[in-house]
């Protein structure tokens, strides 16, 4: 179960995310209302990065890729 917490997260992370000029083209930044333990994996991971100070975080290429995986696993599209 713990790791289905894991992918719905990052799918999360991912669904609700946006783009921002500010940053490079292959990040995208979310909100980190989510379990600080997963995040810190996903951090480790490089899926996500930012501050602890941050409220938000950035998606980077890889967590991107991963989630999209997901949505495919999951069966999910995603509109833009």
């Amino acid at each position: 179960m713990e790791e289905k917490i894991k992918e719905l997260t990052l799918l999360l992370l991912y669904l609700t995310s946006w783009k921002e000029e500010d940053i490079p083209q292959d990040m995208r930044r979310s909100w980190k209302g989510y379990d600080f333990d997963i995040l810190n994996d996903f951090t480790d991971k490089d899926l996500i990065r930012g501050s602890k100070r941050w409220k938000s975080v950035y998606l980077t290429k890889d967590g991107m890729r991963e989630a999209e995986k997901l949505m495919k696993k999951y069966q999910m599209e995603k509109d833009e």
